[in-house]
């Protein structure tokens, strides 16, 4: 099987594609005693010999292990003065793989081993979101505040954590300890223990016990390994989300935030709009106005700030200055595309529903194309109630020709999950800078969660 060059350095050489490009750049790399720079050059594994630094790569299938790594050793290939993780196991591990990502000397739990250096940049990068769930027994009393700090991030000097999933599991006042869940999407240097450093709690004990879907093995018991295959492994770390929409016979889409990535707009919009009556922007507005619909906007902006414009004024401007943004700037969330594509196959019938106006609603269908995946589309000025009121999800669903609880809905805020649940739905929430501060509690409220719509398709 012929492949491009650098994805046969990952492979075969346990590098990631940036330190392959990276080898291939310095001259590091030949193929048949020739020395090769280009990474997209095609070659065949089984066939072209293939040297890095003048050492033939190994070309034999990738290897991957599930180790429960215990305390007291390090997560490095090799260490002068610790014991290692490499050393606990078989000697072409040793020879081939590396850890993916890094447990502390005196952390426990899950850790994949592999020689496959492709996955372990993917498992590992921050824009992949893959999820590591962390067991957690810290000294006192996490309070309320503490858990709200957790799970909408924490600025360090260094850098602010993404917002982290926490759930108490217990508290015991004789040992004056919490033992909880913590879930996060980064891999810093001592990131868990810094967080709950800053909350007031020391760590005393951590256990990674989940990445992604990939649970560590209660079986496994510490210092021992499982070697596994690529699929085993990934169809733990990223289970099919499938199920949760294959069998419905209709899927409801909030439009700003969930379908397309226009939020951005609003705020500057907003400060541009009340700019012009002097006004300044006020940091809670937005979290005033969340799920209202556009005319119950309206109504808030003429009563609040005592605009004397008449609402129809007050809305056409607003059409108006939002109008090019969505023409030309709005693009579709990652992967809804093929989302909708994938739903049109299949004959499930599709609807949005959404507080915008009906005017920017088009006007972006139209300039993205789209228009046809839907089924119907409404807006809630059609109904006169805003989310969380389930009216409009109720309203589309019927418009489809579904019953509430054979209908899917996507939403990026609180209210407008409110507003599905109200319905009866199920709800996937969506992830969307805007709403990254309260991500927590959408994905307590939800079914199911997703970055990108593409997970929906594995």
């Amino acid at each position: 099987m012929w492949i491009r060059l650098d994805k046969c350095l990952a492979q075969c050489g346990g590098m990631t594609r940036s330190q392959a490009k990276e080898a291939l750049k310095k001259r590091q790399v030949a193929v048949n005693g020739q020395i090769v720079t280009d990474g997209e050059k095609k070659v065949d594994p089984e066939q072209a010999v293939i040297s890095f630094c003048g050492e033939l790569l190994n070309a034999e299938a990738e290897e991957y292990y599930l180790l429960h790594k215990p305390a007291g050793c390090v997560t490095a290939a090799s260490d002068a003065l610790y014991k290692t993780v490499m050393e606990l196991l078989p000697e072409s591990a040793r020879r081939r793989c590396r850890p993916v990502g890094r447990l502390d000397k005196d952390t426990t739990g899950l850790l994949i081993v592999t020689s496959d250096g492709e996955l372990a940049h993917e498992l590992i990068s921050p824009k992949k979101h893959v999820e590591k769930t962390y067991r957690v027994v810290a000294n006192g009393y996490v309070s309320r505040e503490g858990e709200e700090r957790l799970q909408s991030g924490i600025e360090f000097s260094d850098f602010k954590s993404a917002p982290a999933l926490y759930k108490q599991l217990s508290y015991d006042p004789v040992k004056n300890e919490t033992t909880a869940l913590l879930t996060i999407s980064e891999g810093k240097y001592h990131q868990v223990k810094r967080m709950f450093h800053a909350i007031g709690n020391d760590v005393r004990e951590l256990s990674r016990i989940c990445i992604g879907g990939l649970q560590l093995p209660e079986d496994l018991q510490e210092g021992a390994y499982l070697k596994v295959t690529k699929k085993w492994l990934l169809d733990r770390i990223y289970p099919s989300m499938r199920p949760l929409w294959e069998n419905r016979k209709g899927i409801l889409f909030d439009l700003d935030g969930t379908l397309v990535d226009s939020m951005w707009m609003w705020r500057r919009i907003d400060e541009e709009y009340l700019g012009r009556f002097g006004l300044a922007l006020p940091e809670n507005l937005q979290t005033c106005i969340e799920g209202m619909s556009f005319h119950e906007t309206s109504v808030y902006f003429k009563e609040r700030f005592q605009i004397p414009d008449s609402l129809e004024k007050i809305k056409a401007d607003w059409n108006r200055m939002a109008f090019e943004h969505y023409k030309n700037d709005v693009r579709l969330k990652d992967g809804a595309l093929l989302f909708l594509q994938e739903l049109r196959e299949r004959g499930i019938k599709t609807g949005i529903a959404t507080s915008n106006s009906r005017e920017l609603l088009d006007t972006v269908l139209d300039a993205l194309s789209v228009r046809e995946y839907f089924t119907s589309t409404h807006t809630s000025c059609e109904v006169l109630r805003g989310k969380p009121a389930p009216d409009i999800y109720l309203h589309a669903a019927q418009a489809i020709g579904c019953k509430p609880e054979e209908c899917l809905v996507f939403e990026d805020i609180l209210p407008g999950v409110q507003a599905g649940k109200a319905a009866g739905m199920a709800v996937c929430g969506v992830a969307d800078l805007y709403s990254e501060k309260v991500r927590w509690r959408i994905r307590q409220e939800t079914d199911e969660f997703i970055y990108s719509y593409r997970a929906l398709l594995r």
